[in-house]
């Protein structure tokens, strides 16, 4: 606390105490004169645009579906299936150029570990894109 010289009249001190503000400005002040330096890149470089050729598209590959039930039978592609003949069909899909992207939808009740193990599953058989689907939220349900 501050303290008055000219006596304790016992009112409010109506000093201010600069010190932790020169604190702060002297910190600011050493953060800016370090990052100044950096702002400034004394190469400059033309770097390439990426423009897609319209004529060159790239064969859009339909994404395969895997639906998980909460009692934890499988259905890929709307078909049931069992986890060997799964497997089978995840590594043939694999050897696709472009490869599918397998898109889970699992039930919200389902464990976690059943998801885990076909996620495993699928990267054993060689599989690399693996996505979610969810639904979307309703407005003002969160």
């Amino acid at each position: 606390m501050a303290m008055s010289v000219g006596g304790n009249t016992g009112g409010p001190v109506s000093e201010i105490n600069v010190t932790p503000l020169a604190d702060v400005m002297l910190v600011l002040l050493i953060i800016f004169m370090i990052t100044a330096p950096l702002m400034s890149h004394p190469v400059t470089i033309t770097v390439p645009v990426a423009a897609p050729k319209s004529d060159d598209k790239a064969p859009e590959t339909p994404p395969l579906d895997l639906a998980i039930k909460e009692d934890g039978s499988m259905y890929f592609q709307d078909q049931p299936v069992t986890e060997a003949s799964l497997k089978a069909q995840l590594a043939v899909a694999a050897q696709k150029a472009p490869q599918p992207e397998l898109q889970i939808r699992a039930d919200k009740a389902i464990e976690w570990k059943v998801v885990r193990k076909i996620i495993s599953d699928a990267k054993g058989q060689g599989m690399v894109h693996v996505g979610f689907m969810t639904t979307a939220p309703t407005p003002g349900r969160e």
